[in-house]
């Protein structure tokens, strides 16, 4: 009934309609009885995104997200509560967040019960009172159960792990959906509080900075705080023994490291070039973007990959210098610039691999040339299946022309405009678009405006877009 005005009370003509509207909402909606005088409009269930066209919601921007969990490894039983803050970018009578699993037991919006119905992964809220545009409003779900552990249609496994001896939450794509509700698209950031109660002896840790930690009943809970601005599926929530270690890095930048005790012989060394990538990277990306730096260091078998979670990457096992290179620069490019879109997951792999290629540069070994040419010369011609800014679906926006070729591209960048106007554009990019999200075509913009007189349709057409492998390197 968007934008219609309420019927006059006794018209025949409009109360079979009336009717019909109030059983509907009392099939899909629990709660009390619909309201008239709808003003407002539902909002997207997705976000049409080409790959996870059901990730995101519409209508709605959020700001900040407050978790308070409670995890029991030994039942894998988790209570929770979120706040979701948010502000409504149109005028909205109902909205989604995204939820997979898990009972919901109360839903509430600005402190008033909500209406709400589950399909499939979407949790459909109908707050007490329409929302306006602009109007900033506060949604808090109470929910419980097992969380699940997803398949990405590349096969990898996220959402909720099991670990040996607690629990790991990973969200790359759309895994958080599986611990908590929210707006899961990379295009909608967020700051963060996320609690985490746990039976005494174990450590619940976090991406930012610990805000906090007290012992009862025997249970520890433990806060933390991401201040800046992060898209949720770079959040993580890690259970379990961790040994727990606090140094600095660049201008007193905290480094706060978890590491299980079985990898802490081996990841010790590895941990401790965590100040100096750092100091490297600034030096070549610019400013750290965020208030502390760090890893969790798992078993190998709890996670089986890598993944750059904001301040804190996560890695299965000790992690060798390249690795560890690699998800440190992803938190400029990827973390603090984060793609619009899953289709523009070049923006973070192939900047992080190209970084990859820069250490060793600049640290004796082959030149990012080099790079270039084993890899144009080489035999892996799965790093030619696909262009690297047009994945031909979502089991491959992790794929190797992801990574190879779209570092690749890069290096052509820099062949194309020289040492000096290159690095500049790297570190002048991750300075336009701290804190936000960009897509392909935004990067193709900056650097074309960066540099005028440079003609990069070339590039863009044949080693960003461009099908099979270039006739020439």
């Amino acid at each position: 009934m968007s934008g219609s005005a309420r019927p006059r009370e006794g018209s025949p003509r409009r109360r079979p309609l009336v009717r019909a509207a109030a059983v509907l909402c009392a099939l899909v909606l629990t709660g009390t009885a619909c309201d008239g005088g709808v003003h407002g409009t539902p909002g997207g269930s997705g976000l049409r995104d080409p790959y996870f066209p059901r990730a995101g919601n519409g209508g709605y921007d959020v700001g900040h997200y407050a978790l308070t969990l409670d995890y029991t490894p030994a039942d894998r039983r988790l209570a929770a509560t979120a706040v979701v803050t948010a502000r409504a970018t149109r005028g909205l009578s109902a909205f989604d967040l995204d939820l997979t699993g898990l009972r919901v037991e109360k839903v509430t919006v600005d402190g008033k019960d909500a209406r709400w119905n589950r399909t499939g992964q979407e949790l459909t809220v109908r707050p007490h009172d329409d929302l306006r545009a602009g109007e900033t409003f506060r949604t808090t779900v109470r929910y419980s159960g097992t969380p699940q552990t997803l398949t990405d249609p590349d096969g990898s496994k996220e959402g909720w792990l099991r670990t040996a001896d607690g629990a790991l939450g990973l969200g790359e794509p759309v895994g958080s959906m599986a611990w908590f509700p929210g707006n899961h698209h990379p295009s909608d950031k967020a700051s963060y509080d996320i609690t985490v109660t746990v039976p005494r002896g174990l450590e619940a840790v976090s991406g930012g900075e610990p805000a906090g930690r007290s012992t009862a009943g025997g249970r520890t809970t433990f806060a933390w705080h991401a201040p800046e601005p992060m898209a949720s599926y770079l959040a993580t929530v890690a259970v379990g023994h961790y040994g727990m270690a606090r140094t600095t890095g660049p201008h007193g930048l905290p480094v706060i490291t978890a590491v299980d005790p079985v990898e802490a012989a081996a990841a010790g060394p590895a941990l401790a070039k965590i100040p100096g990538v750092l100091a490297w990277a600034e030096g070549r990306f610019g400013p750290y973007p965020f208030s502390s730096a760090g890893a969790i260091v798992d078993r190998p078998g709890d996670a089986g990959y890598a993944l750059e979670t904001q301040t804190r990457p996560v890695f299965p096992g000790a992690p060798d210098t390249s690795t560890l290179v690699h998800e440190l620069a992803h938190q400029w490019f990827g973390d603090s610039v984060t793609p619009r879109g899953w289709q523009d997951m070049w923006l973070n792999e192939g900047f992080a691999t190209y970084a990859e290629w820069l250490y060793t540069e600049d640290h004796g070994g082959r030149s990012a040339q080099q790079a270039f040419d084993d890899l144009y010369r080489g035999h892996d011609d799965s790093l030619w299946d696909f262009p690297p800014a047009n994945p031909p679906g979502a089991a491959f926006i992790s794929g190797t022309p992801v990574y190879g070729r779209g570092a690749m591209v890069l290096q052509k960048i820099r062949q194309k405009t020289g040492d000096r106007a290159f690095f500049a554009l790297l570190r002048g990019w991750a300075a336009a678009r701290r804190h936000g999200s960009a897509s392909t075509a935004d990067f193709t913009a900056y650097v074309g405006g960066k540099a005028p007189g440079v003609d990069f349709s070339q590039i863009w057409k044949v080693w960003l877009y461009g099908e099979g492998k270039p006739s020439r390197p």
